[in-house]
């Protein structure tokens, strides 16, 4: 017997309460549905189901078993969904927030595209280089820059991403050239706010090992762009990411320090709260930064335009 249709019948049975209605719903027998929910529990060695002639409960196997089934089962509707033309439509409201800086880059003109693709989807973007507690505010998925925190959150890595130091031409002629970490003491660097995502500090490769710097210096901001701005006018040191500075390096206008030091890339990721019962709009919207992100071909070229 189908071991998908024995799960199809015992997640139909649990939700409307007993054989009859089960079998109404699909147009057979409760005899049929009956003998599959008893193969079912044959082939686990369990009992899932008490049934008596006024009423159907679950055991503590069965509650434990069902949730499983329902992700199970959503799951597979999503994927036939993502592949199939005359497939479910994606509907309803998407919450998301991204860093400030990548977020203007790299996600807003994206937005665009995918409601373009997906019209019966609505969506709100929220735009804040402060790690953006998405459980207790309500949004449906964040992007994020970096290593991540130890969390319960789902995470899919949508790209690679790498740091580096940075310093304009002006800045180093004033100020030198550090050659080793350790000499960014003796430097203005500036921070990204404490209370803001970059909170490990500065890392850097060192004798095989990945350390982590938090260096100081008289200028601090929350918000990356004016990071950057500031970096630009010669101000001190930066830690940015390759897609932020990559065209100014490319001009003149920035070199990068210390990169016989540079550390590993770290990544470019997509979090949820969890993997169960995703609706089928934030599994796309998933799927389609990876899509975005994961061609080699849009790093390197101008960052993609808002429609």
């Amino acid at each position: 017997m189908d071991r998908l249709k024995q799960i199809e019948s015992f997640t139909a049975v649990a939700g409307k309460g007993s054989l009859t209605a089960a079998a109404q719903a699909e147009g057979v027998a409760p005899a049929v549905i009956g003998r599959r929910i008893d193969a079912l529990e044959e082939r686990l060695g369990v009992k899932l189901l008490v049934r008596t002639t006024r009423r159907l409960t679950l055991t503590h196997e069965g509650s434990a078993f069902l949730e499983d089934c329902q992700r199970i089962l959503a799951e597979i509707a999503n994927a036939e969904a993502s592949v199939s033309a005359g497939g479910v439509k994606a509907s309803g409201h998407l919450r998301i927030t991204a860093p400030a800086g990548f977020g203007r880059r790299h996600v807003a003109p994206l937005v665009p595209k995918f409601l373009a693709l997906h019209p019966d989807v609505s969506l709100s973007l929220n735009l804040s280089d402060r790690v953006v507690d998405i459980v207790n505010e309500g949004f449906d998925s964040a992007v994020r820059v970096g290593d991540l925190p130890d969390s319960s959150l789902v995470s899919v890595r949508l790209a690679d991403n790498r740091r580096l130091c940075v310093a304009a031409p002006a800045y180093l002629k004033r100020a030198g050239t550090p050659k080793h970490p350790q000499e960014l003491g003796r430097h203005e660097c500036l921070l990204l706010s404490s209370d803001a995502s970059q909170t490990r500090g500065w890392a850097f490769t060192v004798d095989g090992d990945v350390i982590h710097l938090r260096p100081g210096g008289r200028l601090d901001c929350s918000d990356g762009q004016v990071l950057h701005a500031w970096c630009l006018q010669g101000l001190g040191l930066a830690w940015r990411s390759t897609w932020e500075v990559e065209q100014q390096i490319a001009a003149g206008q920035l070199l990068e320090v210390l990169a016989d030091f540079a550390a590993p890339p770290n990544g470019i990721y997509a979090v949820v709260p969890q993997r169960k019962h995703l609706p089928l709009r934030v599994r796309l919207w998933i799927d389609f930064l990876k899509h975005s992100f994961g061609d080699a071909t849009y790093w390197k070229g101008p960052p993609p335009a808002a429609a």
